[in-house]
């Protein structure tokens, strides 16, 4: 598994190309935007139907890292079901899959704007969450203090490269805000240079690409 370490806020971290972030020092596993069951609401909601295999996909995903880095705590950054009755849809398995997982570690989900509230499947649910040095939400905050951690955007980048060009979800680095690239399997994503994410761009940002190998690229070198 590739991964990219970096400093940010006092705190090693490291960037995943599942799209986790690991923080070793307090064994705090973080992923953003799960969406669990997405081709379910959307089959509900009279949508294009889609094969409906992400939430075993996205749960096999996330076994595998739990499973790699044996967590203390995961913090689930929001945005964790696609809506509150595609978490009250899941299946025996999924739920079964996901309380294997919670056993014996700290689970939070953090409330995203897709999921609202609680859902019955253990764990804790905050809007944030502050641990050390670092503060998890789902949606950056204009002004949040240095060591902000969110998700939301599903941030996707570019790159141009000699033999063309190259790209894949991201994570997104700046002095003050790290910004998770999406974990589920049908997320899709949102370009870093979109004029949405323009407001989250500051100072010396720097973007880690999921794809490997993860190099830390310059803002400036991302292509539109």
């Amino acid at each position: 598994m590739q991964t990219g370490d970096f400093q940010f806020n006092g705190a090693t971290l490291t960037a995943c190309a599942d799209a986790a972030l690991w923080w070793a020092a307090e064994r705090v596993l973080c992923v953003s935007d799960l969406h669990l069951g997405k081709s379910e609401r959307i089959a509900r909601r009279g949508g294009t139907l889609l094969p409906p295999y992400d939430t075993a996909e996205t749960l096999s995903r996330l076994r595998d890292a739990v499973q790699r880095f044996d967590p203390a705590v995961v913090i689930c950054l929001g945005d964790s079901f696609d809506d509150l009755a595609a978490g009250e849809a899941l299946d025996a398995e999924a739920r079964q899959a996901l309380t294997v997982m919670m056993a014996g570690r700290q689970w939070i989900w953090i409330e995203g704007n897709h999921d609202p509230g609680p859902v019955d499947l253990g764990g804790v649910h905050r809007d944030e969450v502050r641990h050390g040095p670092l503060t998890f939400r789902h949606i950056a905050e204009h002004d949040a203090e240095p060591g902000e951690i969110s998700g939301h955007w599903h941030p996707k980048a570019r790159l141009s490269t000699p033999r063309g060009r190259v790209g894949s979800s991201c994570f997104v680095v700046t002095p003050s805000r790290v910004i998770l690239p999406a974990f589920g399997a049908y997320t899709g994503g949102l370009s870093v240079t979109h004029d949405a994410l323009a407001p989250w761009i500051e100072g010396e940002t720097r973007i880690i690409l999921t794809r490997a190998p993860q190099h830390h690229i310059p803002f400036d070198r991302i292509s539109p």
